[in-house]
């Protein structure tokens, strides 16, 4: 009996890093690329998600229609999260690598990032208030049942879909133009451009992808979990920013490992310890991990050498 419910929980914990995959990997991208760690992620995760919620449950803005579709309702919210990742990027990254010549090198645009997450935090909070809400699917109670294990379907699905959407990310990076535009930049931005490879239009593809990933994780979410709120970024956040440190700064495949191991450490800690262990587990296994290792399971000594 312990056996099969140890082993249930791996399962839920595998399903549950699914949610932290795509945003580990959002991180991973602009830390990887550009040397910045973008702290809207998590506001644009939220974004995503209460756009959903507000779409299918109101409708469009000025009353331009009722309640929309759950789908088409997140299909607009991963687009608001493109929008807002694009608006960071100009008035963070792009703003101060004109004005200073190089934006990594200055802590403005990080403090400027996490001012767009307060601005896009409040806004939901005046709009819709601090309350939880339901987002309503058909995929409720939709398991399987397999040798006495319950295996969510819309989880399981969620996990392939995450994984797959990685592995793409990771075949444009090595083997398409873009991507060896991308790890150029990567390596230096200033050789990059002596090499005629358009910086400034290349730049805002990753913000772009940022925001598709962060806006594809929160779907999953609401769809998984059933619920959304405006604090629902500051959970995720937290744990893929230790996701993408556990599976090493640059690299996109461990993003994927860190996020199954938070998912895995934050379950198992719950089924042992209680829900307020699950902070501890999941920092004090980075904090260990970064003894032994500092650049993480799959991470490189330099970051701008080898990545990707």
């Amino acid at each position: 009996m312990f056996f099969e419910q140890l082993l249930q929980q791996v399962i839920n914990g595998l399903m549950l890093g699914s949610i932290y995959i795509s945003v580990a990997v959002a991180f991973t991208l602009t830390i990887g690329i550009l040397n910045f760690l973008n702290f809207t992620i998590p506001a644009l995760y939220m974004l995503a998600g209460m756009v959903g919620w507000s779409l299918s449950h109101y409708g469009l803005p000025f009353g331009m229609s009722g309640p929309i579709n759950w789908f088409l309702a997140l299909l607009i919210g991963i687009i608001c999260a493109i929008l807002g990742s694009l608006l960071v990027e100009r008035f963070t990254y792009r703003y101060f690598k004109m004005k200073h010549g190089d934006a990594t090198e200055h802590a403005i645009p990080l403090v400027s990032s996490l001012g767009f997450l307060l601005i896009f935090e409040y806004l939901i909070l005046i709009a819709h208030g601090s309350d939880t809400r339901g987002f309503v699917t058909p995929f409720s109670n939709q398991d399987w049942r397999l040798f006495g294990f319950i295996i969510s379907i819309p989880q399981f699905f969620s996990l392939i879909f995450s994984i797959l959407i990685v592995a793409g990310l990771s075949i444009l990076l090595n083997r398409t133009k873009l991507g060896r535009a991308l790890r150029a930049i990567a390596e230096n931005p200033d050789v990059a451009t002596l090499m005629g490879i358009e910086v400034n239009r290349i730049v805002p593809i990753v913000f772009v992808m940022t925001g598709f990933l962060c806006g594809v994780s929160a779907s999953i979410f609401a769809i998984n979990y059933h619920e959304v709120s405006p604090y629902m970024g500051d959970h995720v956040g937290t744990k893929a920013i230790a996701a993408m440190v556990i599976g090493g700064l640059g690299s996109v495949w461990g993003a994927i490992a860190g996020g199954l191991i938070v998912g895995l450490s934050e379950t198992l800690s719950i089924y042992f310890f209680g829900a307020s262990s699950a902070q501890i587990t999941v920092w004090g296994l980075l904090l260990i991990l970064l003894v032994f290792k500092p650049t993480g399971l799959f991470g490189h000594n330099a970051i701008g050498k080898g990545k990707f």
